[in-house]
């Protein structure tokens, strides 16, 4: 998949990578982890400088669910600069478990 083009051509509106990396979050309307894994990226977004927290409605995207392999939601990507995904994990994180997957990035 490449992110860095599909997010550099408008694809998902206004979102773009980060300039260190970018949290891609995977979400449907009705899921209560994906609320709660919005609070805990958009809180790492703005600890972390140059990063980026992007949520994509899975039920709106459901090509790019399945060319990305989602099988699950909530589903955090973690894109490097470049835009290429170094790890996924599922279900809803804690703040510190992102926060050590970006450290081991960054």
């Amino acid at each position: 998949m490449d992110w860095a083009r599909l997010l550099a051509s408008g694809g998902l509106g206004e979102a773009r990578l980060g300039e260190r990396a970018t949290l891609v979050q995977f979400s449907t309307a009705f899921c209560q982890p994906c609320r709660a894994t919005r609070r805990v990226l958009d809180q790492v977004a703005g600890l972390v400088p140059g990063v980026t927290h992007v949520e994509i409605d899975a039920e709106d995207h459901l090509g790019l669910v399945r060319a990305a392999g989602i099988d699950a939601t909530p589903t955090v990507l973690f894109l490097d600069a470049e835009g290429r995904e170094t790890r996924r994990a599922s279900g809803a994180p804690h703040r510190d478990q992102v926060l050590a997957a970006l450290a081991r990035m960054l």
